[in-house]
């Protein structure tokens, strides 16, 4: 190489050197648009090593510093301004979004038919995290006020009011579906208070997969060789029914002329467990949990101050179930074998002997809590068969007071039929027995997957919690729930329909295209079990029709999680 080409190779590498310098010594002072000092070692010594001459480093100098002028903002951008408070140990984003084609078909005794065809979106996301002093966090919006659905219908703003035009977005707000603060004791106790993800080992039989119940919880652990046994209990607010206490003549609207005396509804729960682990890949999993609800009292539509709240929904009047068409009306005699008399935020006064057997938008209360002490045993079998993970899992209720239950639900149904027929024989009274036999609820199923996810009643692929690029999913069951068995509030509001008095198989299967992006097929089919009997419980998708004879849903997912 010439003299000539090693000086200017010299000048290139210097040159280059002096510009990142010049930019790193700025960005370390903040000033990334300020020049640096007029003076630097590095051209000192080139000169005083003869490389370059006076005259060039100094035309270097200027030419580096004219470079970091113009480029150093994309040499060294600022630093990011977002700042946790120190009390954060770290935190996560979390979330997904959710597309939805689903079918919804009820059919009633007659063959009559209502059917759903619904395009759907869902989000949620929110933030979790630790903090110092073993305290940690979470909280989450999503789509919808309902509890068990986030889910938002396209096109449904022609139904709104005021109407706001095609393509409005009235119905897609955003709710606070969790908000919690939670304290860690070593490995063994953890507590939690706020509105929480599900603290209870259940299943969707018993407790929708949406719920995030609120109150507190606590959970306990302990491992004793291959078991690990755990404690969970939980203390829910079930209704806030304040003012609790009213006297007469303050003209609350709650309370008007009469006063109020109320308790706020709990829901407590007592469960214990244990995981037991024969290998590694095959483990056995089994609870018993006891629910029981504290605060209920019944209206009394006379005389409220003396036998409790009048407030709606009307949880501690007794729970009829039955659908309304052999209910008297004075202007329609002829409703159809599957009608539920339903009319959005009635406060129906069903009256007879001075008690209410109505509900918030029902003639025949379906939302009632009286004679419910649950007893609940989820169980599951974890195994490998080569490498691929399967499980058969399900859950049995019984309620305690079933009997009672259903003797409270005859009762009404006939007395509120009886005091409203009209005197000509235009309609009657078809009541029947005390169904004491149905108080109880199973669900047995099976499920196949990848092996490196984690599965759970409302875990694995088809529930779109985690999964890695090609992880697959199948997922069965059959599930039985009797009129008397269960809290009709609060079980899954898909499968099926959130009703009781209905059996059927549920299927899914689930893909991941990415780690991110899942697809999902469900389907359902359901029938009425005791034909004697409506099919209880308020779900806002189909609330028109009791008793539903049979049922189908199609749902198609793609889930994309971040």
């Amino acid at each position: 190489m010439s003299k000539n080409n090693q000086k200017l190779a010299h000048l290139k590498i210097l040159l280059a050197t002096f510009a990142i310098a010049v930019s790193a010594r700025a960005w370390c002072d903040g000033t990334t648009n300020t020049p640096a000092s007029t003076t630097d070692p590095l051209l000192d010594l080139f000169v005083k090593k003869g490389y370059v001459t006076q005259q060039e480093a100094d035309q270097v100098k200027v030419e580096a510093e004219s470079m970091q002028t113009n480029n150093g903002a994309y040499l060294m951008p600022e630093q990011s301004r977002w700042k946790l408070d120190d009390a954060v140990k770290g935190t996560e984003l979390f979330g997904d979004a959710r597309m939805r084609y689903e079918d919804r078909t009820a059919t009633d005794p007659a063959h009559n038919e209502i059917e759903l065809q619904r395009l759907r979106y869902a989000l949620r996301f929110g933030f979790r995290g630790d903090m110092f002093d073993n305290f940690y966090y979470g909280f989450r919006l999503e789509t919808a006020a309902n509890p068990r659905s986030p889910w938002v219908t396209a096109g449904q703003s022609g139904s709104t009011s005021p109407y706001q035009g095609p393509f409005g977005k009235s119905s897609a707000g955003l709710a606070v579906g969790q908000i919690y603060l939670g304290w860690r004791y070593g490995d063994w106790l953890d507590i939690t208070v706020g509105k929480m993800p599900m603290p209870l080992y259940t299943t969707p039989m018993v407790w929708d997969s949406d719920i995030s119940p609120e109150g507190a919880a606590e959970h306990f652990n302990y491992k004793l060789g291959p078991a690990d046994l755990f404690a969970n209990f939980g203390q829910f607010v079930y209704a806030d029914l304040n003012p609790n206490n009213v006297s007469a003549g303050l003209g609350l609207p709650t309370a008007p002329g009469l006063g109020q005396s109320a308790e706020n509804i709990f829901l407590f729960a007592w469960q214990g467990g244990v995981n037991y682990h024969f290998t590694t890949n095959t483990t056995v999993k089994v609870a018993a949990t006891l629910y029981k609800y504290a605060g209920l009292k019944r209206s009394n539509t006379s005389d409220s101050t003396s036998s409790g709240s009048p407030e709606s929904p009307y949880f501690g009047d007794p729970y009829v179930g039955e659908g309304a068409y052999n209910y008297y009306n004075a202007v329609n005699h002829n409703f159809a074998p599957g009608y539920a008399g339903y009319s959005p935020g009635t406060q129906f006064n069903t009256q007879a002997g001075g008690l209410n057997y109505g509900s918030l938008s029902y003639p025949f209360n379906q939302v009632g809590l009286d004679d419910l002490l649950v007893v609940e045993i989820p169980f599951e079998f974890n195994f490998r068969i080569k490498k691929v993970a399967a499980r058969i899992f399900g859950d049995f209720a019984y309620n305690l007071q079933g009997r009672q239950r259903a003797e409270q639900a005859a009762s009404a149904y006939s007395t509120i039929l009886t005091a409203n027929l009209p005197p000509t024989g235009n309609a009657s009274a078809h009541s029947f027995p005390a169904q004491t036999d149905d108080v109880k609820a199973y669900q047995i199923g099976f499920g196949i997957g990848s092996d490196d996810l984690v599965y759970g009643p409302t875990q694995g692929l088809v529930y779109g919690t985690g999964a890695h690029k090609h992880d697959w999913e199948i997922r069965t069951y059959w599930q039985h729930i009797e009129q008397y068995a269960l809290d009709p509030n609060i079980i899954d509001s898909d499968f099926f329909e959130g009703r009781e008095n209905l059996q059927g198989v549920y299927a899914s299967a689930a893909y991941a295209l990415t780690g991110n992006v899942i697809t999902t097929v469900r389907y359902g089919y359901a029938m009425r079990i005791n034909n004697l009997l409506g099919t209880g419980g308020d779900n806002q998708d189909i609330p028109q029709m009791n008793p539903i004879n049979h049922f189908y849903l199609l749902q198609v997912d793609a889930t994309v999680r971040f």
